[in-house]
């Protein structure tokens, strides 16, 4: 019934149950790491982390291949696993549309983003981005938001990037890390929905995220897309992901 935002109905539940178990967790002063399927959770996430700290600025650290900028205004497939950060910033880009959502649509979009936005485009930062549509594209322009390329990132080296992406986030209360594994380079493998060329090592994604949770203002870190059965591989996606939770946790462990 939504062609211009596919499954939103349960995808409302979901985030719904995030909400409820992010404020679990935190309040039995736990970190709360999301492993998911479809990284239209991470929408939910973030309102959820938002819902639980409301009068803290929440930054957000997006490590992907996509910018999954989008709306029903438009959404070139209607999934919206390309739409959480349409949802986190309450943003409908209507300036760029290519479609007409009907009304029963937009109210259901307007109910998973909320009555306001839940960052700020100043407070987000990108890594690894290289496969956007041309809305997306000027809406990061317009924005200003910075996308640290695989090309930059291997240029000027990790660190530097990773503290200059901190740096950039200083007016941030708190840090949401959200980690999708299709920001590595399809090489590795295509065991994820929308895979895409020319993306980070696991070694690079490691240490990206390593860089950024010794920032104590993180408070959530978030891993989404491994999807075995689209694997050619054998299960090398799935392996490599986990090798990365795994060490991500550990260091978690530690803080």
């Amino acid at each position: 019934n939504t062609p211009f935002a596919k499954n939103i109905d349960g995808i409302s539940k979901v985030y719904d149950r995030l909400l409820h178990s992010f404020s679990e967790v935190v309040s039995n002063n736990e970190f709360p790491v999301v492993v998911a399927a479809s990284h239209d959770t991470a929408g939910g996430t973030i309102k959820a982390i938002k819902n639980k700290y409301p009068n803290k600025e929440v930054g957000v650290v997006w490590i992907d291949a996509h910018a999954d900028l989008h709306s029903p205004f438009t959404t070139p497939s209607g999934n919206v696993h390309g739409m959480p950060l349409g949802v986190a910033l309450k943003e409908n880009n209507e300036e760029n549309a290519v479609n007409k959502p009907d009304a029963y649509t937009l109210e259901k979009w307007e109910k998973l983003c909320g009555p306001e936005a839940a960052i700020k485009a100043e407070n987000l930062v990108f890594f690894g981005v290289r496969d956007t549509e041309i809305p997306e594209d000027e809406l990061i322009i317009r924005k200003g938001i910075k996308n640290y390329t695989v090309e930059e990132v291997r240029r000027r080296g990790v660190k530097e990037c990773s503290m200059e992406a901190l740096d950039r986030l200083k007016n941030a209360d708190i840090i949401y890390i959200s980690f999708d594994v299709d920001s590595m380079d399809s090489a590795i493998s295509d065991g994820t929905g929308t895979p895409v060329i020319n993306g980070f090592s696991e070694v690079e994604a490691d240490k990206v995220i390593s860089y950024l949770l010794d920032d104590s203002r993180v408070c959530c870190f978030e891993m989404v897309e491994v999807n075995p059965t689209l694997d050619t591989k054998g299960n090398v996606m799935a392996e490599s992901a986990f090798n990365v939770l795994e060490r991500t946790i550990r260091k978690i462990s530690k803080l």
